[in-house]
């Protein structure tokens, strides 16, 4: 049977953490927004709610949740600042959930209890300078020196580069295999010449730390190789899919939160003796709004259900990640049209979520990418 319902249990998710975006998260968005800092003590109280470890199992310090979940959660922080909800995504999905997935047991045991609870962030290393949509060109390198390994190279555009002690790095072990020479390593700040640096000065997300990071012959233990040797560029396709529900989640509730605003305004907004609701032209532009929004929220939904059921959802994902970070950016910005002027003030939230929402068009795989991938998935069906 088909249901679109979600259950109690994940309905009453829904309502802890919406409540705990009302009273936490929203009245200091803008705040975080202009200084760019890092809301520690709120991802502090994210940890201790459980929201850092959604999916991984209760024995690893995880809520032991499901991707569907795990949608949920991220939309509902999205409504309220979807700089927050960037790093709830990265976190759970890419850094915490690579070790997870394919670390060996003394890895797991080593990092992730601590992700999951927030002890520290995540960051998760595929982005160089000249590999960005082309993760095949990636340069930098692990060398083997006796049972480890010497890494040297850089990255960028990372989530999590400053403020997270424990990173994923894709680097190449083997040159002459292309994309099966790449490996993934898990690494922490207390190896020497590991360090983050650049901060990046960005047009929106701007509470969400994003930084350069740099290897300098980073001595790194054998046992710290995740997987096996050149298995690593298959298992970041392979996170990504997984992350890609995340940023379709993640888009879903921005457009919900710029959605809200825009028909909060305009039917408290009076112009030529009426309210703007009452115009047909914003009415068609609201109804429009709610369409796209619930078609992206279905679409989402479905890829973390068949992520949940242990089906094949690269296709869904992609669809979803795809449609929903277009929908973003287009609602983002009629709600600035229906708040007119005032949608250019910072005084509304929706010139903070129309900055937001153009990012989700280009990381974890640009609208470009996602449609090599859905074509590439449907020509293979």
């Amino acid at each position: 049977m088909t249901s679109f319902e979600i259950s109690e249990d994940q309905r009453a998710l829904r309502e802890h953490i919406r409540s705990f975006v009302e009273s936490e998260i929203i009245p200091v968005a803008l705040e975080f927004d202009e200084s760019q800092e890092f809301p520690t003590e709120i991802f502090r109280k994210l940890g201790d709610l459980g929201y850092l470890g959604i999916v991984i199992p209760s024995e690893y310090g995880g809520s032991g949740m499901g991707y569907m979940e795990y949608a949920l959660v991220v939309e509902e922080v999205a409504r309220g600042c979807p700089s927050i909800a960037l790093g709830v995504a990265a976190h759970n999905g890419l850094c915490t959930s690579h070790i997870f997935r394919f670390g060996s047991e003394s890895l797991r045991q080593k990092y992730v209890p601590r992700l999951a609870a927030g002890a520290t962030m995540g960051a998760w290393g595929l982005t160089e300078p000249n590999a960005g949509s082309d993760a095949g060109g990636t340069q930098t390198t692990a060398v083997r020196d006796g049972d480890n390994w010497i890494l040297n190279g850089s990255k960028n555009f990372i989530t999590h580069g400053n403020v997270g002690d424990i990173c994923v790095v894709m680097a190449v072990t083997d040159a002459t295999k292309g994309k099966k020479g790449i490996s993934a390593f898990a690494i922490d700040k207390s190896m020497a010449g590991y360090y983050a640096n650049k901060k990046e000065n960005k047009l929106g997300m701007r509470c969400s730390d994003t930084a350069g990071l740099a290897f300098d012959n980073v001595h790194v233990p054998g046992d710290h190789l995740i997987g096996n040797e050149g298995e690593g560029f298959l298992q970041a396709l392979q996170i990504l899919d997984g992350g890609r529900i995340s940023i379709a989640a993640l888009s879903v509730g921005l457009a919900q939160g710029a959605f809200e605003a825009a028909l909060k305004y305009a039917q408290e907004r009076r112009q030529f003796g009426k309210s703007l609701a009452e115009m047909q032209a914003i009415q068609i532009k609201l109804a429009r709004m709610s369409m796209e929004i619930d078609a992206a929220r279905m679409l989402t939904y479905k890829a973390a259900w068949l992520r949940d059921e242990g089906r094949d959802f690269t296709l869904e994902a992609s669809q979803a990640k795809l449609f929903a970070s277009e929908v973003a950016v287009r609602t983002a910005e009629e709600a600035i049209q229906i708040h007119g002027g005032y949608g250019y003030i910072k005084e509304y939230p929706v010139e903070k979520f129309w900055r937001d929402s153009k990012l989700l068009t280009i990381g974890e795989g640009t609208s470009e990418v996602q449609k090599m991938v859905i074509a590439r998935q449907l020509l293979s069906r």
